[in-house]
C-alpha cells in the first residue's frame, strides 16, 4: 500500500462523514422514526409477532450472520497462514534431523576407528552413550585426544542437536496455535449456519400475503434510500462545480515560474491514476452483478461483501486484505461528500459490511445471504449505519 495511507481505529466512526446539507434530513428522519416508534403495531391477536417484528428479527439475524462471516474469514486467513508456517517448520526440522543423523554417523565412524585401533575406547564409548555429550566434551582431558576434524564433528553435532530441539519446540507451539485458530474457524462457521437457519425458519412461517407485504415494505425502503442517494449526488455535483469555479492561487504562481511544479498538476495526475484503477475495479464489479451472496466466498461464481471488493480491486492490480476489519485500514479515509467511484464504503459500528462506490450515491455490493450482487443506494439501511469511506489506492 502507498505510504500516505494511515490506519484508523476500526471501532470509531470517521470524522466528517455527515455534512450540513444532510444533517437536516437526518434530524427529520429521526423525528419521523420517533413517531413511528410511538405508534408501534400491536401484537397480533393470536400472539404471533407482527410483520414488522419479523422483518426486524430477520434483518438482525442476517446482520449477525454477516458479522460471524467476517470472523470466519479472519479465522480462515489465520489458519491458512499458520498451516503454512507449521509446514515450513516441520520441513526445517526434517532437514536439521537429517544433518544431525549425518553428524552422529560421522562420530560413529570415529568411534569405530578408535575401537579397531584400540585407542581411547572407553572415552569414545562413554561419549556416544552419554545423554549430554557437550558436558562430557567440556572435559579437557578428552578434548586433548581429539583431532581438529573430530572436534569439528563434535561441534557440528552439538550445534545441530540444540538447533533441532529449538525448532521442534517452535513447531509444537505453532501446531497448538493452529489448533486454536481451527477452533475459532469452526465456531464462526457454526454461528453463521445457526443464524441463517433461524432467519430461514422465520421466513418459512410467513403466508404468501405476509411475504407480499414484506416485499412492499422493502420496496418503500429502497425508494427512500434512492431519494437520499439522489440528494447526495446533487450535493457532490454542487461541491465539485464550486471547486472548479474557485481560482487556484498555487497554479497562477506556478505559471509565473516555468521551472516550478504546480501542486494542483501533481494532484490532478494522482487523481487521474486513481480513476484509471477505479474504472477497472468498477468494471469487474459490474460484471459480477446477479451472482449470489455466499458467506466466505471470494468468487468467481459467488461472493460475500469483502470477497467482492477484494476481487474487484485485485482486477485493478491493487491487493486488499481479506476482511472488512482490515480493508477499512487499507487506504485513506475521506468524507462521504468527497466519495469517488471506486472508494470503499463501510457500514455498521463493528465494520462488518462493505460496498464499492460507483457515484451518484450508489454502490455495488453483495448485500446478504439469499440476495445477489447488485447496485444499490449507500443509504440502503439508513444514514446512521454508514461507518466510513476509504480510498484504497
Amino acid at each position: 500500500m502507498a505510504s500516505h495511507r494511515k490506519s484508523r481505529p476500526s471501532g470509531a466512526r470517521a470524522a466528517g462523514i455527515r455534512t450540513p446539507a444532510l444533517a437536516t434530513a437526518a434530524l427529520t428522519s429521526v423525528a419521523l422514526l420517533s413517531q413511528t416508534a410511538d405508534a408501534a403495531p400491536a401484537p397480533a391477536p393470536d400472539g404471533k409477532p407482527s410483520l414488522e417484528e419479523v422483518e426486524k428479527k430477520v434483518d438482525d439475524l442476517y446482520r449477525q450472520a454477516e458479522s460471524a462471516t467476517e470472523k470466519y474469514n479472519a479465522a480462515k486467513e489465520r489458519t491458512t497462514k499458520q498451516r503454512k508456517r507449521v509446514d515450513t517448520l516441520l520441513d526445517d526440522v526434517a532437514r536439521r534431523t537429517q544433518k544431525l543423523n549425518s553428524a552422529r554417523e560421522e562420530l560413529g565412524s570415529f568411534a569405530a576407528a578408535q575401537y579397531r585401533s584400540g585407542a581411547s575406547t572407553p572415552d569414545t564409548a562413554t561419549f556416544l552413550l552419554a545423554d549430554t555429550p557437550q558436558d562430557y566434551f567440556d572435559q579437557t582431558q578428552l578434548m586433548s585426544r581429539l583431532t581438529s576434524r573430530q572436534k569439528g564433528a563434535v561441534d557440528d553435532y552439538v550445534t545441530e542437536q540444540s538447533a533441532t530441539m529449538k525448532k521442534r519446540q517452535e513447531a509444537t507451539r505453532s501446531l497448538q496455535t493452529l489448533t486454536e485458530t481451527q477452533g475459532d474457524l469452526h465456531t464462526a462457521k457454526a454461528t453463521v449456519q445457526q443464524k441463517l437457519s433461524a432467519a430461514r425458519a422465520m421466513l418459512s412461517k410467513l403466508t404468501a400475503e405476509e411475504k407480499a407485504r414484506l416485499a412492499e415494505i422493502e420496496r418503500k425502503k429502497q425508494e427512500a434510500a434512492a431519494e437520499k442517494a439522489a440528494e447526495l449526488a446533487k450535493q457532490q455535483k454542487a461541491e465539485q462545480a464550486a471547486r472548479q469555479d474557485t481560482p487556484d492561487s498555487s497554479s497562477s504562481s506556478a505559471s509565473s515560474s516555468p521551472s516550478a511544479s504546480s501542486p494542483s498538476s501533481a494532484s490532478s495526475a494522482s487523481g487521474d491514476a486513481y480513476s484509471v484503477k477505479a474504472g477497472k475495479a468498477l468494471a469487474f464489479a459490474r460484471a459480477q452483478v446477479g451472482k449470489p451472496y455466499v458467506w466466505g466466498a471470494t468468487g468467481p461464481g459467488s461472493y460475500d461483501c469483502s470477497g467482492l471488493t477484494q476481487a474487484a480491486w485485485k482486477a485493478a492490480g491493487v491487493t486488499l486484505p481479506r476482511t472488512t476489519y482490515d480493508q477499512v485500514n487499507a487506504g485513506t479515509t475521506v468524507p462521504l461528500a468527497d466519495a469517488r467511484p471506486g472508494d470503499l464504503i463501510f457500514f455498521y459500528d463493528d465494520v462488518t459490511h462493505v460496498g464499492l462506490y460507483i457515484g451518484n450515491g450508489m454502490m455495488i455490493h453483495a448485500p446478504k445471504p439469499g440476495a445477489y450482487v447488485r447496485e444499490e443506494s449507500v443509504y440502503y439501511g439508513g444514514e446512521s449505519i454508514i461507518h466510513s469511506v476509504v480510498r484504497p489506492a
